[in-house]
């Protein structure tokens, strides 16, 4: 890349490559190569050029084709022989890495339960200090996001031998599973961290994933025109977030119109998140509608000018006068949008927004001395104190909107496109898979795009049938005393589904890790050790037990309905498990449960007609029963044939 071409894109804010030489980013010193499969190297060089590539004595060649990109493969080699040295020699160009070794790499993934650094685990002072490891090698990617699949990953990510310094920041999860493999395996291992906090998995998918799936065609096509033009891209995505909004909430139609009635509406102060500032807004996810009137003189309405109004949880869509002038999605970005002479009238001018909130604070919540017109003659005309609002709906009626799909960890594929697409196809042992609390609202959706994601990595990746690990949803969110109807529950028993239907996708279960008061439990331990469990067993052929009890069937015997497990249970603290239910069309009841070896037996309630069992069915369920093992049982939800 010239130095002219590095300036750009530095200043495009896009991936730079190392200007090291013909290899792919990821092969720098220190990695560990994958041991025991035909190890693939690739670059870029001169277009047509000959590279000659020599892994510690045996050597290979390829040819870059008109584009300079090349590739080659080297024989596999076992684990052990000391420290390798890899070089590429293109033309005058020659690259050399060192102390590579041959070993397992696990690439680990997810939001930010993924990412929770090693530093903020349980007893991370101790933890970081015994993080020393020359056999352990990490490679952290950072935070990218691109509209396209990038080549290479940003100047400076390289691997790194496991020490203090370097193990402190990096995901504990991965690191505790690391760890643990290396003690079962004494082999080297590769730990490659790619997470990003908030993220949904939507954005973990290729665009080929994504489009095999046939509803993520429009999104798709509105980032291919952010590629190109950004401003067409913005364009296109208010549209259709118009078009879900009237759909999902055709009773907001029109409330937007200066002309609309809003007396009846309650008032809000234009300062703070909404959870503080209108007690029936406390804790609300989902669309609320806030107005509010402006009166300029003549001679200011004839003035261009700017409307700030700070930064707004998580989408605004802003009209003025009926017409709107811009959306917006993400929490922490004032919102500042540019009005032409014309825009605003003599007299009364009324602002309207369409605010969604998909979770934690929401609505405009910055300082109120902050938000109001700049006109071009410099003078500021500040809001009035209080909006007029008007909850439209909950998002657990509408499920998530169309996010901007260009917009990082709440996009479409912009994530496999900046921070796996550079790995590809770097040899792996397999995936460690954190994440679900950014869907937890769309749990059938989950169903179809947790096998899309593990089909798209594993053909990324060698097309082979890698292990998948997958951590089954932590605790979090209120406990309750009566059945409800649980989102965290629902894909939970997704994750389930998803690691029953595939032998070599392993769940390891952390509902009991968890706390109703903290979304990120900060025992990562009792994680990556589990996960390591799931790798022992399926990547290893340990024949170690790797996952609590799971239910095979239910079925009716007279007044009671048999649960059959997939191993013996154990209770604890007590001789009777809790938290199971029965349901019927009208509700569902917590019932009398007794366990007989790998049976759990439920007293049906006179009169109830049960067309279902569930267990543990709730966001932070109170489980008692485990296996032998001391693994949990997970939650599940079956339907009584």
């Amino acid at each position: 890349m010239s130095l002219k071409a590095l300036i750009l894109a530095t200043a495009m804010g896009l991936s730079t490559p190392a200007l090291a030489g013909p290899l792919a980013s990821v092969f720098s010193d220190h990695a560990v190569l994958q041991r025991d499969q035909p190890i693939r190297v690739w670059g870029r060089a001169a277009p047509n050029a000959s590279v000659a590539v020599e892994l510690s004595g045996q050597g290979v060649t390829a040819s870059a084709d008109a584009d300079g990109r090349w590739s080659a493969v080297l024989p596999a080699r076992p684990a052990g022989g000391g420290a390798l040295t890899l070089t590429a020699r293109a033309g005058d160009e020659t690259q050399t890495v060192s102390n590579l070794v041959m070993g397992d790499v696990w690439l680990c993934s997810g939001q930010s339960n993924m990412e929770y650094p090693l530093r903020q685990a349980l007893n991370g002072d101790g933890e970081v200090a015994s993080a020393g490891d020359p056999d352990i090698r990490l490679l952290q990617t950072g935070k990218i996001s691109r509209p396209e699949p990038q080549d290479s990953l940003p100047a400076g990510v390289v691997w790194k031998v496991s020490t203090p310094q370097t193990a402190a920041n990096f995901s504990a999860a991965c690191v505790f599973m690391g760890r643990e493999l290396r003690r079962t395996t004494g082999v080297p291992i590769g730990l490659i961290d790619a997470t990003w906090g908030g993220s949904v998995i939507q954005d973990w998918i290729s665009r080929e994933g994504l489009a095999a799936l046939k509803t993520y065609d429009e999104g798709l096509s509105v980032l291919s025109d952010y590629a190109r033009d950004p401003a067409l891209g913005v364009a296109r995505w208010s549209q259709s977030l118009g078009r879900w909004a009237d759909a999902k909430i055709p009773a907001a139609k029109g409330w937007e119109k200066p002309d609309f009635d809003d007396r009846a509406w309650k008032p809000m102060p234009t300062e703070g998140f909404w959870e503080q500032a209108a007690p029936d807004l406390a804790g609300f996810d989902g669309t609320v509608w806030l107005r509010l009137e402006l009166t300029l003189t003549k001679a200011q309405a004839a003035q261009g000018a700017t409307l700030a109004l700070g930064p707004v949880d998580d989408i605004d869509t802003t009209f003025l006068n009926g017409r709107e002038i811009g959306s917006t999605q993400r929490w922490d970005t004032p919102r500042t949008y540019r009005l032409a002479p014309g825009a605003l009238k003599a007299g009364r001018n009324v602002l309207a927004l369409r605010v969604i909130d998909m979770g934690g604070g929401g609505g405009p919540w910055g300082k109120a001395a902050l938000k109001g017109l700049t006109l071009a003659d410099g003078t500021f005309v500040p809001l009035p104190t209080a909006w007029r609002y008007k909850i439209a709906a909950p998002l657990s009626e509408t499920a998530l909107p169309p996010s901007a799909p260009w917009l990082g960890a709440s996009g479409l594929t912009t994530l496999r496109n900046g921070m796996i697409a550079p790995l590809v196809p770097f040899g792996v042992k397999g995936f460690a898979w954190y994440q679900g609390e950014a869907n937890v609202t769309e749990a059938q959706e989950y169903a179809r795009l947790m096998p899309a994601m593990i089909a798209d990595w594993r053909a990324a990746f060698g097309g082979g049938n890698q292990p998948f690990l997958l951590t089954q949803l932590a605790a979090f969110g209120p406990e309750v005393d009566r059945p409800v109807n649980s989102a965290w529950a629902a894909l939970r028993d997704v994750q389930r589904q998803v690691a029953a239907a595939d032998p070599m996708v392993g769940m390891a279960s952390a509902v009991d890790v968890g706390s109703p008061y903290d979304i990120h439990p900060a025992d990562k331990a009792r994680v990556g050790q589990r996960l390591a469990l799931q790798a022992r067993k399926l990547a290893y052929g340990e024949a170690v037990a790797a996952s609590g009890p799971a239910p095979l069937s239910a079925r009716r015997e007279g007044e009671t309905v048999v649960v059959t497990l997939d191993q013996p249970a154990v209770v604890h603290a007590g001789n009777r498990p809790i938290g199971f239910e029965l349901c019927d069309a009208a509700a569902c009841r917590f019932v009398d449960a007794t366990v007989e070896g790998g049976s759990v037996r439920l007293a049906t309630p006179a009169g109830m007609t049960a067309t279902k069992v569930r267990y543990a069915w709730a966001d932070s369920p109170i489980i008692n029963l485990f296996g032998a093992n001391r693994l949990p049982a997970t939650p599940f939800e079956l339907v009584i044939p």
